[in-house]
């Protein structure tokens, strides 16, 4: 698939999301935060959203919830109309069983690590999931300031996938920006999550454009 770019509704007029899915029409993916006030001191939307922004928007939906006891959770998400569904690897009971519910589905399954969480330890499930997200900000507000302290992370990650032949993709979430994203692009991601960055442009398509040719560049 290349460099993708999965715009996040986040930083998006809660009002209008439908307007705002079609403001990034060129996007791969629409990223989608469920937050629910618990496993981050936040609350979002849940479920009868991303059902109706699934009939509005054009792009595939990317369900990134952080959430607690996702377990019980994820499957639901893919009913509702999420093509990738990312449950966090510290809120995860049944990590393999879940990414296997999602897969059966019919949807991509992803697990998604906070900063300080390493990657070595989720070593030998990597081949029940499409794709890692390595959050790059704390989890739980957008607009936050890039950490670069996550870049090794993402490098690390990228030669477990090579050492296992693993055609697994690389996500970033959390201050993605012109300014940052080909240094994650040279690490080895390839799928890019920017909120502020994309919805506070004049031209939230040309941003996308933008970010996706300074990631193919640097990759």
């Amino acid at each position: 698939m290349g460099i993708q770019i999965a715009p996040s509704i986040l930083s998006a007029d809660f009002a209008k999301l439908a307007d705002e899915a079609a403001a990034v029409s060129n996007a791969d993916w629409l990223h989608v935060d469920v937050m629910d006030n618990h496993f981050v001191p936040n609350l979002t939307l849940g479920m009868p959203v991303v059902e109706s922004l699934a009939k509005a928007a054009s792009q595939p939906l990317d369900c990134h919830l952080m959430i607690e006891d996702p377990d019980r959770w994820a499957p639901g998400y893919v009913e509702a109309g999420a093509s990738s569904v990312t449950f966090h690897a510290e809120a995860c009971r049944a990590p393999i069983r879940t990414a296997r519910e999602i897969r059966a589905k019919g949807a991509r399954a992803s697990m998604a690590l906070k900063p300080a969480t390493p990657i070595e330890p989720y070593e030998d499930l990597l081949p029940e999931l499409d794709m890692i997200l390595i959050m790059t900000v704390e989890p739980g507000f957008g607009g936050q300031k890039f950490l670069d302290v996550c870049v090794p992370k993402i490098r690390r990650t990228r030669a477990l996938l090579d050492k296992h032949g693993l055609d697994l993709w690389i996500q970033i979430d959390g201050g993605v920006s012109a300014d940052t994203i080909e240094q994650c692009a040279e690490a080895g991601a390839d799928v890019f999550v920017a909120g502020s960055a994309v919805y506070a442009a004049d031209d939230p398509n040309a941003m996308v454009e933008k970010l996706r040719t300074l990631a193919q560049n640097a990759g």
